[in-house]
């Protein structure tokens, strides 16, 4: 999930860096200047880290999800079990479990 969101920082940062430092003639990106093709390279794999971005994210997430809700189902399942298991003992006359 982590690395999700970090991808879309970055391709964020260059499609933003690319905009804001483009003027008609020549495109100076960070102090390098790049032609027509670099640019579009370079647009090219922020949208590309930017949809891979989103897509950790998604998976992360739905990940973390199903590990809370299986935890959750185990913590239900551990009370039902202690609650039973304490209901043996006190029916049992020496408190020893019946089985």
């Amino acid at each position: 999930m982590v690395a999700g969101l970090l991808l879309l920082v970055v391709g964020a940062l260059a499609v933003v860096a690319a905009v804001f430092t483009a003027d008609g003639t020549g495109v100076e990106l960070l102090g390098f200047d790049v032609t027509a093709l670099g640019l579009y390279l370079i647009g090219l794999g922020s949208g590309v880290a930017i949809l891979w971005g989103i897509g950790l994210t998604k998976w992360g997430t739905k990940r973390s999800l199903r590990h809370r809700r299986e935890a959750k189902q185990l913590s239900e399942l551990n009370d039902k079990l202690d609650r039973q298991d304490a209901d043996r003992q006190r029916e049992s006359p020496d408190g020893e479990r019946p089985f």
